[in-house]
């Protein structure tokens, strides 16, 4: 059975680095980039671990494990403007992009993704999705960000749904116990998903 929509939802929420974009290959080959700079190779297991925190997160587990010596900020800077070049190598996840064109006009659409303002910006626009959506809550929108349910709480009081009648779509651990704090229905996209070249485990 593939992705459904609940029956009383009334509002959708999707999360965006590996729910709509399949772009966590794209985050782990700038990850690699950086450690090949700085002399340390990267473990992937961090994506996984840390999907859905600001990326100041990411840099701070980096210095913190590998002994960089670098401000948290600059890694930030180095990594976002990475990824943006390499925003062109990004696809988009069908068969969640399916649910938001098949919902748009029907159902209020919110994004609720801890990447940047700016992030958000450059994959919605090389997926070609930034007329659908109603509402964007990125990190520069909350101080709580996932697990805790500030990010999803936002999206709906955007778009004017109850949280109880809200459904968000996830693929990160700390995301799904967002949703739930929320009060929301959660979809594990991950059950119904085969992803790019670099899988979750």
């Amino acid at each position: 059975m593939g992705i459904t929509v609940h029956s009383e939802a009334k509002g959708l929420i999707f999360d965006m680095d590996g729910t709509l974009s399949d772009s966590l290959p794209v985050h782990l080959a700038t990850w690699n980039a950086i450690g090949k700079k700085y002399g340390f190779k990267f473990d992937p297991e961090i994506l996984t671990e840390l999907t859905g925190r600001p990326t100041i997160e990411f840099a701070n587990r980096v210095i913190e494990q590998y002994g960089v010596s670098e401000t948290p900020e600059n890694l930030v800077k180095q990594k976002q403007e990475s990824f943006w070049e390499l925003a062109h190598l990004l696809t988009p996840i069908e068969e969640v992009v399916s649910i938001v064109k098949n919902y748009y006009g029907k159902l209020p659409l919110a994004l609720g993704t801890g990447a940047s303002k700016k992030s958000a910006e450059v994959q919605l626009k090389a997926l070609k999705l930034e007329k659908y959506f109603d509402a964007v809550v990125s990190a520069n929108d909350v101080t709580r960000h996932k697990p805790e349910p500030e990010t999803f709480l936002e999206c709906a009081q955007r778009i004017g749904v109850e949280p109880r009648f809200c459904q968000v779509f996830e693929d990160g651990d700390l995301g799904i116990a967002a949703a739930k704090k929320a009060g929301m229905f959660v979809t594990d996209i991950r059950k119904h998903i085969n992803y790019g070249e670099w899988k979750h485990s």
